[in-house]
């Protein structure tokens, strides 16, 4: 699932919880580094050596040139032809191609700058539930389309299955591992934050190109959560989220709350949940998000997976390192993963945790995934090609979606032409009228696609949006949009 970085700015600058000072801020980071050095006493969490090692550091040129598809069509970038099974290698590409556009419109007017601290100024003393952030700081995503951006590599869940079919449940593993990981390559110089949903805002991609369908719906508003549901070939994926935000003065901690759960159609079923996210440099510097913390991939069968995610440090020179193991049903590492959540992901077959900077010069390495290569046309935004294409309305697409899908919130539409003036006008008028979310959602309202499953406490989808929209009944759905919900969503 997406890192669902869905928090509103006012969060960021104007904390909801107790504020520390820069020095408590460094003794409490000091305190969870040395908590995180006595987890789980497995050796592969001593990724010091191996993590030095300047084989494996960052280096924007070679991202470049990591044997990416020179095929400027392609969204994914398709792996060395060396690094994965020939048979595999049309798993998960082999669907139609739709054409999807390349670049977002070119902006109407000419962005006008924000001054962050007259902002805070300003707003000094005022009740904060009341005051309209302006859409500088917003990308034109909502939290909902976000969602989606974990799907990106959804190939790796097709050879997941492939593989799982064929009686290998280690190669199973190891993609299902490979595609936790890929969720959050997006999320690298993303310093905007996506629209908070609307109260019933939906959102849905049909992606015959993909082989999947997937949907989502902000369900509730207080807290906020969102769920999705995704089908694919052979398998299915859904979740929720929340998210908790501890902020520190500079920065500010998210930690996602949601499980996220991944069904075969064999009857095998893999879940974990995503690690800590930090945004650094609120106020001074350049803005940037690290995600870090230990993610457990616990599945039914015969396999389960561990992966660390480093926490970025002020000196280190090659961040965003995950390292994991894969341990049978008797505690038995079988296989070792290492690689970048920004980069790729590779794996070796037996326990190789102790190894230490050693690992990556292993010729048994193998490439599990690769990020794509960055879109022709940049965004301000910095978004990926798969990112450029979430919010596009394909010919004939409007007349078939519910009036609460995302493409159709005219402030986010605003911020994508660049028509910023009513941009901002249009998220104050939603704004608006979304403090009446509360009190719709105290008097019974409820989300029409998800319900709350009371054995495990998560939303599951319940059935019914692809009928509706096959059959163009959309019943009394609301216009959340417009200038008069409340009362419709009411009803």
């Amino acid at each position: 699932m997406c890192v669902f970085l869905a928090v509103k700015l006012t969060t960021l600058i104007f904390p909801p919880e107790r504020s520390v000072s820069e020095s408590d801020e460094d003794n409490e980071r000091v305190d969870a580094a040395e908590e995180e050095t006595d987890d789980e006493d497995n050796p592969f969490f001593d990724t010091r050596d191996f993590l030095s090692s300047s084989s494996f550091k960052s280096n924007g040129s070679d991202l470049q040139t990591l044997s990416f598809s020179t095929d400027d069509e392609g969204l994914c970038a398709m792996e060395s032809d060396d690094d994965i099974d020939p048979s595999m290698k049309s798993v998960g590409r082999n669907y139609p191609y739709v054409q999807r556009r390349k670049k977002l419109p070119d902006p109407v007017e000419k962005e006008k700058g924000v001054s962050l601290w007259s902002m805070i100024k300003d707003n000094i003393g005022k009740d904060l539930t009341r005051v309209c952030l302006p859409v500088y700081f917003n990308e034109p995503l909502s939290s909902l389309q976000k969602c989606f951006e974990d799907l990106e590599y959804s190939h790796l869940i097709d050879r997941a299955y492939e593989w799982g079919k064929r009686g290998n449940s280690l190669m199973r593993i190891l993609n299902v591992a490979a595609f936790a990981v890929s969720g959050y390559a997006s999320t690298d110089g993303r310093s905007c934050k996506p629209f908070n949903p609307l109260l019933g805002e939906t959102y849905e991609a049909d992606c015959p190109d993909k082989g999947l369908r997937f949907f989502s719906e902000k369900v509730s508003h207080h807290p906020m959560i969102v769920a999705c549901h995704c089908e694919g070939t052979g398998w299915k994926f859904w979740a929720d989220s929340n998210l908790k935000s501890k902020f520190w003065g500079r920065s500010i901690q998210l930690d996602p709350v949601g499980i996220l759960t991944l069904e075969f159609d064999d009857g095998e079923v893999y879940q974990w949940s995503k690690v800590t996210t930090s945004i650094y440099n609120l106020i001074l510097g350049k803005l940037y998000c690290d995600h870090y913390g230990t993610m457990r991939i616990q599945g039914n069968c015969e396999y389960s997976c561990k992966l660390k995610f480093k926490e970025q440090s002020i000196i280190d020179r090659n961040p965003h390192q995950v390292q994991g193991i894969v341990q049978d049903k008797n505690g038995k590492t079988v296989a070792t993963l290492f690689g970048k959540w920004d980069e790729s992901m590779h794996y070796v077959i037996g326990d190789y945790s102790g190894k230490g900077k050693g690992l990556e010069t292993i010729s048994e390495q193998h490439l599990l995934w690769k990020r794509s290569k960055p879109p022709r046309f940049p965004t301000r935004y910095n978004f990926t090609r798969f990112a450029i294409t979430l919010n596009e309305l394909m010919p004939g697409l409007k007349e078939k979606l519910p009036a609460t899908d995302s493409r159709l919130r005219p402030d986010q539409r605003c911020l994508e032409n660049g028509e910023f003036d009513m941009a901002n006008s249009e998220k104050l008028r939603l704004e608006q009228q979304q403090r009446q979310a509360r009190k719709m959602q105290e008097s019974g309202w409820k989300p029409r696609w998800f319900a709350m499953d009371k054995g495990s406490h998560t939303y599951r989808y319940i059935g019914g949006y692809w009928e509706a929209r096959e059959q163009g009944n959309w019943g009394s759905y609301p216009d959340i949009f417009g200038p008069t919900h409340s009362d419709q969503l009411l009803e």
